[in-house]
């Protein structure tokens, strides 16, 4: 099992002046599942090298077993800190892609070519694509027939807007996931605000929140021995 993790290289809250970047541990608990699989894990950021932690994700009340058990793992933060440039790798080397969330893929990854490219690619060889919480704001501009986006008829979950006026930040981000989403007819569905909600529509696998990063890499670990 090969997975890409891509991880974003915005760290800048909108104009607010505060800082954001990848959720910690919608990293560390889905790289130690793919880990404890016995996956071969490459990271990649649009920037390279060392991707923005949302300072919030280190404060204590944020802090989950995966996260302390990253905190001690010099091999693990080495990958972090030199992660691949995204315009270098080629998703024809890779069984699947993940996507952990924070706000910051909501600015960088949406948009960027490279990162479109890739998933268009897992779509079309029918690789395990996979995005949690903020990340799935990376769908956005993915169209896989003209006019239709890969979430389009499709099941898919993500952070919800009632969890993002819970954070206060409804008027910051570029736009709302869960209406982007819809938008492009998506049929998404959502759990109670910060429970697990997994959702598995073929090879495409979401979960909604923090509290989901788990179980979406697992449904992945899961989607690629069935492979």
């Amino acid at each position: 099992m090969k997975i890409l993790m891509v991880l974003t290289s915005h760290d800048q809250m909108g104009d607010t002046g505060h800082k954001t970047g990848f959720w910690l541990e919608e990293f560390t608990s889905p790289y130690y599942v793919f880990k404890d699989a016995g996956a071969d894990i490459t990271i990649a950021s649009p920037k390279g090298g060392q991707p923005p932690v949302d300072p919030n994700s280190e404060a204590d009340d944020a802090l989950t077993e995966s996260t302390r058990r990253f905190q001690q793992d010099a091999h693990a933060k080495e990958s972090l800190a030199s992660t691949k440039k995204l315009a270098d790798v080629d998703m024809n080397d890779f069984d699947a892609i993940f996507y952990p969330g924070g706000h910051g893929p909501l600015w960088d990854l949406a948009n960027d070519q490279k990162s479109i490219a890739l998933i268009k690619t897992a779509y079309e060889q029918d690789k395990v694509i996979g995005a949690v919480c903020h990340a799935p704001a990376v769908f956005k501009n993915v169209e896989v027939k003209p006019g239709q986006n890969i979430v389009g008829g499709r099941e898919v979950t993500g952070f919800s807007n009632s969890e993002e006026e819970a954070v206060g930040l409804d008027k910051v981000v570029p736009f709302l996931l869960e209406d982007m989403l819809k938008q492009n007819t998506a049929t998404y569905t959502r759990g109670e605000d910060w429970a697990p909600h997994i959702v598995v529509d073929g090879k495409l696998i979401t979960g909604q929140n923090p509290a989901s990063s788990e179980g979406a890499a697992k449904a992945v670990v899961q989607a690629l021995q069935g492979a």
